[in-house]
């Protein structure tokens, strides 16, 4: 059977979702499709544009056409989360500028480019943080009053990323008051 880049992409994520971000590696990708690594390359160029294609998969549930930058945010966030170690995928591809960008575009037409690459940035962050505090509850690595459900302060991650989120918003909205008076 021939495999489509489609189903690389699938594979990918299914490593990704077995092992994690450190063993997604075309090696693996190809064995997982009881392939040779270089039968990837005819979908693929590289492992850098595999990345891509897994963070646009990851990201495909979020709809762009959210007038409301909060939940934008929000579903970008619940995307990443969702899939272990989405969040270093996004980020990764992100940084490098190598998936799609439709998400910073939307932001920047809803809040302008600075306020969106500050609302990507933190959601991002705040979504590998939390990411990495799971995994480390998940392998005992912290005790029961330093569990994920729990911030510093007693708050969940959920509030405390609202919390971040309002902040942000706010001083968007204060600093568009103060230029236009």
């Amino acid at each position: 059977m021939r495999n489509t880049r489609a189903d690389v992409v699938a594979a990918a994520l299914r490593v990704l979702a077995a092992q994690g971000l450190e063993s997604c590696s075309m090696r693996r990708v190809a064995a997982e499709l009881d392939v040779q690594p270089s039968a990837l390359y005819h979908h693929v160029p590289n492992k850098q544009s595999l990345l891509a294609l897994m963070a646009d998969e990851i990201l495909r549930s979020v709809r762009l056409d959210a007038s409301d930058p909060r939940a934008l945010c929000v579903a970008l966030r619940g995307a990443m989360l969702s899939v272990r170690d989405g969040a270093d995928v996004v980020a990764t591809v992100e940084a490098f500028r190598l998936g799609s960008s439709a998400i910073e575009r939307r932001l920047a037409e809803l809040v302008g480019g600075e306020g969106a690459q500050t609302l990507l940035l933190y959601t991002f962050g705040h979504a590998q943080s939390t990411q990495t505090h799971r995994q480390a509850a998940e392998f005992g690595a912290l005790l029961a009053e330093e569990l994920p459900q729990e911030a510093g302060d007693g708050r969940d991650l959920d509030a405390t990323f609202d919390s971040g989120i309002d902040i942000i918003l706010g001083g968007l909205a204060a600093r568009e008051i103060a230029r236009t008076n």
